[in-house]
């Protein structure tokens, strides 16, 4: 006789453990979050036994479980897990399960795959759960129209609303973390009570948005960068997104609340006919027993783990937006491209400006061709000039705009994503291209591999400046809304380029920061994190960026003292030091600067290439500090022999002492040299003299014991605001 125990099953992954029982008509949800080891017998049973809650007063006659796709059917009163309609018939899913696979390897992850039957929509949906070797669960829904399943309903196409996948919370995660934003302002932090009722977080923007939740995080009360349990999700898709956390007064099952994501769609969008097949984006979930480091480091694994993931040293850009914006002259992108070669730079990226009819921002987007006007040449001559300089050609495109103002809108007007009846108001002087159309689809293709392919071309930055508003494409039977078909030839166009052409890298931007998620970076190979290169507003954006993405795919470049964004003036130390920790380049006007600026230019771009490979393969860590205007953040060795750590100040604060402060990441157990280091220029005091131990750190390097460094802390200098330190950290022999 087999006993309820057997049905138990668990995926198990470097310290995180994912259970469920497999039971009809649905498997529950048990455990996600810290190891539970390997289940016996007894232990399951123990799991299976304390998996009910109380059968509540005014509530139904049994108690209720949390399911993988909880529905009102088994009394879950929250957000269902599929929600749709087949002609407002078939409103209430009874999905019963079919078929399982499990496949585990104990200890390294392994995949549950679900198969489910519902008779009253008609559906066949598929559940798959894949813990990874990192501990990084990602869940996948697909669902069927299959009308022979439903015979009172199946007659009648299927409208789906909504495909989330949801993971149950305990009563202690009571406290949520998620971001916000802007234009220049990206990913800005916020956090809340995890109160009753439903937090919701939409991006209806055609694209995550400036604003976008990316990362919704919900831990222990206080939970910080290295300390607290968190339990995190991440919705891996560059169209709409709809993140919840939500906390129903009778729980969810034995738990106490849900987290999870799943794509916006919009009325109608999704229709599926007999059967049609609906793929919804990959959902990840990211457990962590310390704190929001830790959920860092195992995404950074994870995305370090792939095939595709830059393998060769992230060469130093220099991007010429800032430096010439639309005045694209031959001589004066000869003398940038010249004193770029003298301080190392390694790839030159030509912005806006080169392709027909493109002197300002109001016209021209869509025909990408070389302007002959501009460049009676074409871009050969450019493009000999870098690469006779040792260095890669790259190029920017935006590729999914258009300007009424252009040949392209003026031949195919319905090309214009947006209302028959009339377009909205313009943003940026542009429209949207309707790249799920072939036609469209075809065209860009062809330019974009053409331009490739003449020039060898290495690198493209991939722009995309505005929301996507009434985004519906023109057809004979009407305007369908279409920003998750945008979205899915976007993802077609970018894989097909990469097929064609291997090796070539490409950065997604879309005014900076307003699309960064996991599904653009399984196509990309950089984001750029924002427009502002003011390092003020770049310590706090690039920090909250890498709780998601490693250093090595985040662009960070250096601009002018005074930011072209915000018009603050900044100290070129503090601006050197701050593009130093990611994928380092340069938006500044090399041709403005004076010898000596031109000098620690130089210096920095050695710098950078001493520690690339620490920065681009380490560990990124914060430290927890009660002064917000201060930040502690390194980049550690995975072996731990080194680091490079930022000290820094933006404003100025109350204290006049830090205190003793933690150097996190490194083994109390070791012995380690401190190295100030101070070639891009000594950061300015708001003190007398130093701590003893910073002056001879910085006059060679001073030996600490881990217990010091890493447990008691140690005092560091008070900077004035807008400063910082690098401090170089060595693991030495006992």
């Amino acid at each position: 006789m087999t006993s309820r125990a057997d049905a138990v099953v668990a995926l198990r992954a470097l310290g995180v453990s994912f259970v469920l029982e497999i039971v009809d008509p649905i498997p529950r949800i048990l455990h996600w979050g810290g190891d539970l080891g390997i289940l016996d017998a007894d232990s399951a049973s123990a799991l299976l036994l304390t998996a009910g809650p109380a059968q509540l007063n005014n509530s139904p006659d049994v108690p209720r479980s949390f399911s993988v796709l909880p529905t009102e059917h088994e009394g879950w009163s929250g957000t269902a897990a599929l929600a749709g309609n087949a002609q407002g018939r078939a409103t209430t899913p009874h999905p019963r399960l079919v078929s399982h696979d499990v496949v585990a390897s104990d200890g390294s992850g392994g995949t549950i795959r679900l198969e489910f039957e519902d008779a009253v929509t008609g559906l066949r949906t598929r559940l798959t759960y894949r813990l990874d070797a990192h501990g990084v669960l990602s869940v996948d829904t697909s669902v069927i129209r299959d009308a022979a399943l439903s015979p009172r309903h199946g007659d009648a196409p299927y409208t789906l609303d909504g495909a989330l996948a949801l993971l149950p919370l305990p009563e202690r995660a009571a406290e949520i973390l998620d971001f916000t934003g802007k234009w220049c302002r990206e990913r800005a932090p916020q956090r809340t009570p995890f109160g009753f009722g439903t937090h919701l977080r939409a991006a209806h923007r055609g694209k995550p948005g400036h604003d976008s939740p990316f990362l919704v995080a919900v831990g222990t009360p206080g939970f910080g960068f290295g300390h607290g349990e968190v339990w995190a999700v991440h919705l891996a898709w560059s169209g709409e997104q709809r993140y919840l956390a939500e906390r129903l007064t009778e729980g969810a099952g034995a738990f106490s609340g849900v987290l999870g994501a799943g794509e916006a769609l919009h009325s109608g969008e999704i229709i599926l006919a007999d059967g049609e097949r609906y793929d919804a984006p990959t959902v990840v979930f990211v457990w962590s027993g310390h704190g929001l480091d830790e959920v860092s480091d195992r995404l950074h694994r994870r995305l370090r783990s792939r095939a595709t993931h830059p393998r060769s040293p992230r060469p130093l850009v220099l991007n010429t937006w800032e430096a010439v914006y639309f005045d694209h002259d031959m001589p004066r992108l000869t003398a940038l491209v010249e004193r770029a070669a003298t301080v190392g730079v390694e790839r030159i990226v030509l912005d806006d400006g080169w392709f027909r009819g493109r002197r300002e921002a109001d016209a021209g987007l869509g025909d990408w061709f070389v302007d002959e006007e501009v460049w009676p040449d074409g871009l050969t001559p450019l493009v000999d000039l870098v690469r006779g300089h040792g260095m890669q050609f790259g190029l920017w495109f935006e590729p999914e705009m258009i300007n009424l103002d252009s040949d392209l809108a003026r031949a195919h007007p319905d090309w214009v994503l947006g209302p028959a009846e009339g377009l909205g108001p313009e943003s940026r002087s542009q429209y949207v291209l309707d790249i799920a159309r072939p036609e469209a689809y075809d065209y860009l293709l062809e330019r974009i591999d053409a331009l490739v392919r003449e020039h060898a071309i290495d690198y493209l930055k991939w722009d995309h400046n505005r929301d996507l508003l009434e985004a519906v494409s023109r057809g004979a039977d009407g305007d369908r809304p279409s920003v998750h078909r945008q979205t899915a030839a976007l993802y077609r166009l970018l894989d097909e380029l990469r097929r064609r052409h291997p090796s070539l890298e490409i950065e997604t931007c879309s005014g900076g920061g307003g699309r960064i998620d996991l599904g653009i970076l399984d196509r990309t190979d950089r984001v750029w994190a924002s427009d502002c290169n003011d390092p003020v507003e770049r310590v706090q954006i690039e920090r909250w960026t890498r709780a998601l993405i490693p250093p090595e795919l985040v662009g960070s470049h250096l601009g002018a003292a005074r930011s072209h964004t915000t018009g603050r003036t900044t100290d070129l130390s503090f601006r050197l030091a701050t593009a130093l920790t990611a994928h380092a380049g340069i938006e500044q006007d090399l041709t403005a600067v004076d010898d000596e600026e031109l000098s620690a230019i130089g210096r920095w771009a050695t710098m950078y290439r001493e520690f690339r490979s620490l920065l681009h393969s380490g560990r990124v860590v914060n430290a927890d500090l009660a002064d917000e205007a201060t930040a502690l953040t390194g980049l550690v060795a995975q072996d731990g022999s080194s680091a490079l750590f930022t000290w820094s100040r933006v404003t100025t604060s109350a204290p006049g002492q830090c205190g003793r402060v933690g150097f996190p990441g490194l083994d109390p157990r070791a012995h380690y040299r401190v190295t100030i280091r101070e070639e891009l220029g000594a950061a300015s005091r708001h003190q007398g003299d130093d701590p003893a131990w910073v002056a001879r750190a910085a006059a060679g390097g001073f030996d600490l014991p881990g217990t010091v460094l890493v447990t008691a802390g140690v005092p560091l200098p008070t900077l004035n605001p807008q400063q910082a330190m690098l401090l170089h950290v060595q693991r030495v022999d006992d």
